[in-house]
């Protein structure tokens, strides 16, 4: 993945198509203690329930990474997920 070609709006536009609510954060306490400053929230309504996935990671790149691997395992249309890889 390079973050320099990388188009994230693009991207958090796909997952809202798909079905998902995203939410990206990054906090400066936690990026001034070096500690994981990225947060990621993706969300979405699934037959079985709501499928939610959260994490708190050091990069944005660990971050979109987490997303893309988190909707391959429960999305059934996932090719397009390979644009961003």
């Amino acid at each position: 993945m390079n973050l320099d070609q990388f188009d994230l709006g693009e991207f958090m536009q796909d997952v809202g198509r798909a079905g998902f609510t995203m939410m990206l954060k990054i906090d400066h306490e936690r990026l001034r203690d070096r500690s994981k400053p990225w947060t990621v929230l993706l969300s979405a309504p699934h037959p079985g329930g709501t499928v939610v996935m959260r994490g708190d990671l050091r990069t944005l790149e660990e971050c979109l990474r987490a997303v893309i691997s988190h909707m391959e395992s429960v999305l059934e249309d996932r090719e397009w997920l390979e644009l961003y890889r």
